[in-house]
């Protein structure tokens, strides 16, 4: 009984954390109504978001301290550098190249990848049940966005290879975690994490960019201090809490439920279409998902 209502809490963190990051689309597209580059943008929510994490990092120690050795130190700024900044930074980058439809098709393989990688690094056993709900999310996924699929006749093939940088990078972050957070507890990994990311984002800045970045409307501002707080901040120990209950493979499906909730915000917030089409990817996934958590119930 005890196992089971871990394993449901395990699911409503991973979902609620993945709602919450899905909102920072729809933020987003509110900040860009104010004329702000994206890589400004990027730099708000974390310079918002780090004074939090670095105030948890100082009152959460780590958990098993004394299990952890000094690579395990390296290890967290390593995950913390591809997790959570290269994967945004080549996901960005590949943008330029290929449509938003195509990105989101080619970015929800991670599942795959994360299921690859922790079989072939950590010896995890590859269930039937994954594979299955990893097939039907990823339908889910291609019929969700195949109304907005355009193939764009330059740079195509760079496109596509930049999102899966992004895709394995952010898979590779996820499995990291779920090795790590045993030793670290989660918010103390969490916040470690994200300081290192929130590092490399104002060292780009600083270094690429250095243009002013006080002189945009105060709506700006708080539309970003809520991105932090609601769509970084919050989303980031909970989805580290449901990978460290679930793990990085079954969390990594549960995920795909991400571009599902971001279209239905940005129906309810933004007043977008939704499709038929839309709708029925959104089902599937959601099938999908529900074949993980039924196996984590049992």
């Amino acid at each position: 009984m005890e196992k089971t209502k871990l394993s449901s809490y395990g699911i409503i963190l991973a979902i609620t954390g993945i709602v919450l990051f899905s909102a920072k689309a729809v933020l987003v597209k509110l900040a860009y109504r104010f004329d702000i580059s994206s890589e400004h943008l990027l730099l708000f929510r974390m310079l918002f978001s780090l004074p939090v994490y670095s105030v948890l990092a100082v009152l959460n120690k780590p958990l098993n301290k004394e299990k952890i050795k000094k690579n395990d130190y390296l290890w967290i700024f390593f995950f913390g550098f591809i997790g959570y900044y290269l994967a945004s930074y080549f996901d960005f980058l590949g943008l330029q190249y290929i449509k938003a439809g195509l990105e989101r098709i080619i970015l929800f393989i991670y599942p795959t990848l994360v299921i690859i990688i922790s079989k072939l690094f950590l010896k995890k056993v590859i269930t039937n049940q994954q594979l299955v709900a990893i097939l039907i999310t990823y339908v889910g996924v291609v019929v969700t966005f195949w109304g907005e699929f355009q193939v764009e006749t330059s740079n195509i093939a760079l496109g596509v290879f930049l999102i899966f940088l992004s895709a394995l990078t952010y898979a590779i972050y996820l499995v990291g975690s779920g090795w790590l957070l045993p030793k670290f507890g989660v918010v103390a990994f969490t916040s470690y994490a994200m300081i290192v990311s929130s590092g490399c984002i104002i060292i780009q800045y600083l270094i690429f960019d250095r243009q002013d970045i006080m002189g945009y409307p105060l709506e700006l501002y708080l539309i970003c201090i809520v991105m932090s707080i609601f769509s970084t901040i919050i989303p980031s120990y909970l989805v580290s809490a449901a990978i460290s209950k679930l793990g990085a493979s079954d969390f990594s499906i549960i995920a795909s439920l991400g571009p599902v909730s971001t279209i239905i915000l940005a129906y309810f917030f933004l007043g977008e279409n939704l499709s038929l089409t839309q709708g029925v990817g959104a089902i599937i996934v959601i099938f999908g998902v529900y074949i993980v958590s039924k196996k984590k119930k049992k």
